[in-house]
Parts: C-alpha cells; structure tokens; sequence
C-alpha cells in the first residue's frame, strides 16, 4: 500500500485467489484511491463499535447487585454474565467465515443491530429471566463486533498502519476496563441501571452512521454455498462445552454429572465438526488454514496465553479481597496496572514490529509474562499489593506485545478471503483459552482446599469475602483462614506459570523466523522512516 496524490491513500481490494501464495506477507493486492476523509471516518466507527463491546465487558458488574436488588432472581445472577459470554464466544468463528463470505460492512452493521437491539431489551427488562436472555441477544452481537472490526483494518491498511492501530484499539480496550466499572456505579446510582445498557445506544448509533456511510468494499460476486451442517455442528458443540465448564466448578452430585456429560457430547460434536469440515464445499473452520504451522502456533499460544490471562483476572484480585481483607476498589486497583500496561504496550509492540519482525515482538511478551509468572509465585509469601500490582501490569505488557503480534501476522498470512475467520481464530482461541482455564484453575482452587482442610475448606472464600462475616471471626481466625486461602491460591498461580512456560516453548520452537509479513524492500522503507 502507497499514499498517492492529493492526500489519498491506496487502499486494498480482495484479491483473487490466484493472486495469494499463501506465505507470509507474500499476497499482492488490488487497490483504489480513497479520501483520507473516509480513511479518519471509518477508524472513528471501529473505534466507537470497539468501545461499545468493550465497555459492555466492564459495566455491567457494578450495577448488578442494584438489578438483583429490583428484579429478585438471585439464582440466576452469575447466568447475567454467563449468558453474553456464551454466545458472543461461541458465535466469533462463524462471524468471521461469514465475513469472508458476504463482506465486513454487512456482517458488522448486521452485528451492531442485533448487539444494539439486545442493549434496549435488556434496559427495559422486568425480570431476572428477561434480562438473562436479552444478555444472550447482546452477546449474538457481540460476537462479531471485535473480529470484523479488527479485520477491517487488516484489510484497510499496510503493516506499519496496522500495527499503531491496534495498539489505538487496544488502548480503548485499556480504557474500559478502567472506566467501566466507575460508569456503571456512577449511572446506576444517578440515573438508573438500565442506563448501564441504554449507555450503548449513542456509541452505536455512531458507529452504524460512520461505517454505514464512509466504509465502501467490493466484494467478488460468486454463488456461495453456506455450510449450514458445520454451523450448527460447531455452535452446538461449543455451547454444550462451554456450558459444561460454566458449571462443572458449580455443581455437586448428578449437577456436576450433568456439566461433564455436556463437555462430553460437546467434545464429540466438535470432533464430528472437524470430520464434516475436511469434506465440505466451503467449510466455516478451512482446515487447510489451521494446519499452516503460523496459525496452528498461534491458535495453541493464544489458548494458553487466554487462560493465563483471564486466570490472572479471575484469581488476583480474590487473593486481594479475600488474603488481604481489601474492598473492591482495591482489587479494581490492583488489575488497573494489566490495563494500561497492555495498551502502551500494544502501541509499542508496533515499532518493534517493524523494526525486528513479529517473532521479537512474541518472545517479547512472552518474557514479559514468564517474570510476571513469577511474581506470581512471590504473592502468596509476601502479602503485598506492590507485587501483586507489578504481576499484573507485567502480564499486561506481555499480553500487548504477543496478542498484537499475533493477529497481524496472521492477518499478513492470508488473503481477503480468508482474513475474517482467520481472525475470528485468534480471538475465539483466547476466549476458550480463558473458559478452559478459568473453569480448571476454580477446580485446582477447590481441590486444593478440599486435600489440604477438608470440609473447612469449602465455602472459605465466601466467609472472607463477606464483611459480615469477617467481622464476627477472632482476629486468630481471620488470619488462619486467610492464610488457608493463600495457600490453595499458590497452587493455581502455579498452574499459570506452567501454562505461560508450555507458550514460551510453543512460540520458541514453532514460530517462524524471519521478518514475516514486512516484504524486504518495504523492510527497508519502513526503518528508514523509524530512524527519523
């Protein structure tokens, strides 16, 4: 891609299947001349789809107590989160493969009105059971907003423009996280909770506006033969997995009988998706991309790099409020480092990129992360918040340099028709990663207490996590519990260092060397620009 005259810049067409080797940065694409105007317009409705799924991630857990409060249903509180992320994770792939199909611009603007629809829905919920399937509605949505937006810029812009903007991207991510949940105390105690979802509308209207408006594509007209069979075979499969791990940690008794026995039928429904696949006209999930040796890295990486990630998440600030006897906002504190850490390093991760290739950026993060595990380990012994806020912002740093990396050296090793899914891999890859982990890491967790104080152990970190109940124990007590709690955390911050180390030497031995994705005469061009 090249700037042309009078401020237009070159932009990227699908190319034709003959055009793509399929190696890295090896596809030569059509272009066209469009306004830099458009160019601006199109990032601002990215950007505003971004923020609208992002901050959704984050709102919602302030205002649910307030809900739980109005609507009754406590039941079924933990299914207000449970739901969105069920749907939004299991429906990713079938998003991007059907953007390939028919064009970003359609599948995203289809997207945004069912995410947009879900949001006034769940506003004016009237019962906990309403809200729980409008949450579904949400995360329908949901699920194609973030890979459709990031493979827009894939399309839209060259390497060392891809780059910066997914750290812009991920700087808006950084944002909500820090911001979410403060929006979500400030509007349900001014206004009402349900603005925490009407919230939603003004974002998505905009973004509807700009990309409806400025995103122009052309798409290659050809008949289409939509794998119907795979679909429902992959959405099946997955929602009984996904089910199965929600509830496993849950349940006991022929509960938790019923939540493998859905992992179960899950794994063989997904097992019969891949057979079905390998033979199907257009298969959602190409097998042959999944078998390059970039991708399948990247999908095991992004797996284990997600349930490091979202364990961090899960199981730090549980050692903050239930080992350290600190509020919410302290814990919010303690991951607010993970946040800005990952969107500087995102930006970062641009320039290292250009500079010395995508393997550098990856092993990078993955440094990165490895000090971060061990910190980790440093937690339970010290009891200090410094620590744990250093961990967290380390693994944030790392989750900048390697998940950036990861997508735009994916996206550089295909061509437009394969660009959506391949994409949608990325991130479907890290949100199972995160569901397997978090769901195993509760079971180490359980475990754990269960060997080391039997029935103590069940329900400990309710006692601590209520103040009501912290306060009616001798100081004695609280300390013999808290201690009981950071032990069994150490196992699980454990098995996230191991996970971290089994990413290293994935990416050590099987990510390609080499530039990847910068061809040898932009190379040049491009450092010759950073050195300036």
């Amino acid at each position: 891609m090249e700037l042309g005259e009078a401020g237009h810049t070159i932009w990227p067409l699908q190319p034709a299947p003959s055009q793509r080797s399929g190696k890295l940065g090896s596809e030569r694409e059509d272009t066209i001349l469009v306004p830099r105007s458009t160019q601006v317009a199109i990032v601002a409705g990215v950007l505003a789809a971004t923020f609208l799924a992002a901050l959704d991630a984050t709102v919602v857990g302030t205002a649910l107590p307030t809900i739980v409060g109005e609507l009754g249903g406590l039941p079924l509180y933990p299914w207000v989160f449970s739901a969105y992320l069920l749907t939004s994770t299991t429906t990713i792939p079938l998003y991007g493969r059907l953007a390939d199909l028919y064009g970003r611009k359609r599948v995203l603007l289809t997207a945004l009105v069912v995410f947009l629809l879900g949001s006034a829905l769940c506003g004016m919920a009237r019962s906990m059971p309403q809200l729980v399937l409008f949450r579904a509605m949400q995360g329908l949505g949901a699920g194609g907003i973030i890979p459709v937006t990031l493979t827009i810029l894939g399309d839209l812009f060259p390497i060392e423009q891809r780059a910066r903007l997914q750290g812009l991207t991920s700087a808006v991510w950084g944002t909500s996280a820090v911001a979410g949940p403060a929006v979500g105390g400030i509007l349900t105690d001014m206004l009402s909770w349900r603005w925490v979802f009407y919230v939603n509308l003004p974002f998505g209207l905009v973004a509807l506006g700009l990309l409806g408006l400025a995103f122009r594509e052309q798409i290659r007209r050809q008949s289409h033969q939509i794998d119907y069979a795979g679909a429902l075979t992959l959405t099946a499969g997955l929602t009984l997995v996904m089910l199965g791990l929600l509830n496993v940690g849950n349940g006991r008794g022929w509960h938790r009988e019923l939540a493998i026995g859905s992992c179960v039928i899950g794994s063989v429904l997904l097992a019969g998706f891949w057979w079905y696949e390998r033979r199907a006209a257009e298969p959602i999930v190409p097998p042959n991309l999944v078998r390059q040796r970039l991708m399948s890295v990247v999908l095991l990486g992004s797996v284990l790099i997600g349930a490091g990630m979202f364990g961090t998440l899960s199981y730090l600030p549980l050692f903050v409020q239930g080992v350290l006897g600190g509020t919410a906002m302290s814990a919010g504190a303690v991951m607010m480092p993970f946040a800005v850490a990952w969107s500087v390093a995102s930006t970062i991760s641009g320039r290292v990129i250009l500079l010395f290739g995508f393997r550098s950026s990856v092993l990078t993060g993955m440094v990165a992360m490895t000090i971060a595990g061990l910190l980790l380990q440093v937690v339970p012994r010290v009891h200090n918040l410094a620590t744990a806020m250093t961990a967290a912002g380390l693994f944030g740093v790392g989750m900048g340099f390697s998940a950036t990396a990861f997508i735009i050296a994916v996206q550089n090793s295909v061509g437009w028709g394969e660009r959506g899914i391949a994409t949608a891999l990325v991130g479907f890859a890290r949100s199972i990663g995160g569901a397997i982990g978090v769901a195993a890491l509760g079971a180490v967790l359980s475990t754990a207490l269960a060997a080391q104080h039997g029935s103590v152990g069940e329900g400990l970190a309710d006692v601590l996590l209520r103040p009501e109940a912290r306060a009616a124990l001798s100081s004695g007590m609280l300390a013999e519990l808290q201690s009981m709690l950071g032990d069994a955390l150490g196992f699980v911050y454990l098995v996230i260092f191991a996970l971290v180390l089994v990413a290293v030497v994935l990416v050590v031995w099987g990510f390609p060397r080499g530039e990847l994705g910068i061809r040898e005469h932009e190379g040049r061009m491009l450092r010759k620009k950073v050195d300036r």
